[in-house]
């Protein structure tokens, strides 16, 4: 089958409140799709941000960002008022987040819709406690522990509950008890509105492409929670941290920090904790990317204390083993795996035996030499094919920065013949044109906008994530240009 879709983040989309929600804006986004001719909708993760606002570094690998909680349907149910919300300082820039503004409101605003909610005569509400029960309880005594410590990492908590003293872990539940079922409402209506909004995607025919890192953040509740999954310490301090080795792109590196798998255990247990991971994610999303697919092959083991990532090893993943035993308990899942980077002949065995499509990119096709493996005659049906992801330069940012003898190869090969400046629609219709059985587009390539729109430049802090979509900017001759290239190249989606 031959489909596209549109990456566009959840905190990208236009809302009166400060950044992308799911709000009004996120149905209209369903329909452009759906006249748009497109099947899918590619966003990033769901989860709450920390600490430099990355979707990839999350307090919580299964709880959802309290920050796509949308307000007017608070309003609607009457748990808030428009004076109410109006009145708190979210940012008033349309195109940008202000992450500090709405860290210092928006669960000012929250928490008077949890006071007047009476959450505790709901009984959906203790039907959601139970079906969460393996991470909600952690999750909320986590958060709660956090924010009555003034937001400390775990790792510079008392060390009573820093370890999870029985009695310890007792004391705060009972002194906490209010700001726990705070934490566990805001993600009650969270994933009630979630599932909301993915039912009418599904309903229109648009299938969600989630994304899941492949690490936890170390400032998490899973780290906190689960020590036994992780390379720590007898303290849960790490022994060694993930990150990259230098590359032509950094030559220390890139130090990510995240805590490793201690995969032994992993396997002993059937690697459970995973399969729970990964299921929760299907009860989200319908198709998931995973992040840093390499990292089941062989992953880069940095000491922990290390200022830089040079200093790394290479040690051997759980390889098959762990998709075998999903796959035996969840059944066939569809999972999209990003094989991006400097790929060993081991990696890509594991995506071949798998059979999960992997990732091409249009932006990394073109060098010199005319032999990247991203050109797209050597693609197959089985792979997603991305004009650029996340972490790249928009489409017309790139172009305009080619190095000339990149550039004259990439004039030749797709044979660009503009005068009107709008080259970025010839590499559209490159991956359009492809063999790849899913194309997908990021939405700032379709407005052919420049790096102000990019999101991530990675290893930075600061100024990322902050990219929002305008509410006019999605015009109907827009629609349409998409809409005939879909059906041109047989993509297209009819609906019923």
């Amino acid at each position: 089958m031959r489909a596209s879709g549109v990456l566009l983040p959840i905190s990208s989309l236009p809302s009166r409140y400060g950044i992308g929600s799911f709000s009004k804006s996120g149905y209209e986004f369903v329909d452009f799709l759906a006249a748009a001719g497109q099947k899918y909708w590619q966003i990033l993760p769901l989860g709450p941000t920390g600490y430099g606002d990355s979707p990839y570094q999350s307090f919580s690998t299964f709880a959802g960002n309290p920050y796509f909680i949308d307000l007017d349907t608070l309003i609607s149910n009457h748990l808030l008022t428009e004076s109410e919300c109006e009145s708190y300082d979210f940012g008033d820039n349309k195109r940008y987040i202000d992450y500090e503004k709405l860290y210092n409101s928006r669960f000012k605003v929250l928490k008077l819709a949890y006071e007047r909610s009476s959450i505790k005569d709901n009984p959906e509400f203790g039907e959601f406690l139970s079906e969460n029960e393996y991470w909600i309880e952690d999750y909320a005594l986590y958060m709660a522990v956090k924010n009555s410590l003034g937001g400390i990492s775990w790792c510079q908590w008392p060390e009573d509950i820093r370890l999870r003293q029985p009695e310890a872990l007792k004391e705060y539940k009972i002194k906490l008890a209010k700001e726990i079922e705070f934490y566990q409402y805001i993600q009650y209506e969270f994933i009630k509105q979630w599932r909301a909004l993915k039912a009418y995607a599904n309903n229109k025919g648009i299938r969600i492409i989630g994304d899941i890192p492949i690490y936890v953040a170390y400032d998490s509740a899973d780290s906190w929670a689960n020590r036994q999954l992780f390379q720590f310490d007898e303290e849960g301090n790490p022994l060694q941290v993930a990150g990259c080795p230098p590359d032509s792109y950094s030559a220390t590196g890139q130090l990510w920090g995240n805590p490793l798998y201690k995969w032994e255990y992993h396997k002993e247990t059937s690697y459970a904790w995973w399969i729970r991971r990964i299921e929760h994610c299907f009860r989200l999303y319908d198709v998931v990317r995973v992040d840093h697919f390499r990292g089941f092959d062989e992953y880069y083991s940095i000491p922990a204390g290390n200022d830089t990532a040079e200093f790394g090893t290479w040690m051997p993943g759980p390889g098959y083993d762990i998709f075998e035993k999903m796959e035996k308990q969840l059944g066939k899942m569809d999972i999209i795996a990003e094989d991006l980077g400097y790929l060993t002949s081991s990696v890509l065995e594991l995506v071949a035996k798998t059979g999960y499509p992997g990732m091409k990119i249009i932006e990394f096709a073109f060098d010199s030499s005319g032999e990247s493996e991203y050109l797209p005659y050597h693609y197959n049906p089985n792979c997603v094919v991305y004009t650029g992801t996340h972490d790249n330069q928009t489409l017309v940012s790139w172009y305009q920065e080619l190095a000339p003898e990149d550039k004259w190869v990439a004039d030749n090969y797709v044979n660009i013949q503009r005068t009107d400046g709008k080259e970025y629609w010839d590499f559209i219709r490159l991956a359009h044109g492809s063999v790849a059985g899913l194309v997908v587009i990021p939405m700032q390539d379709y407005l052919g906008l420049s790096d102000e729109a990019r999101m991530n430049y990675p290893s930075t802090l600061g100024g990322n994530w902050v990219w929002r979509l305008l509410d006019d900017e999605i015009t109907e001759e827009l629609v349409l240009q998409i809409r005939q290239m879909t059906k041109m190249y047989g993509r297209q989606f009819v609906s019923l």
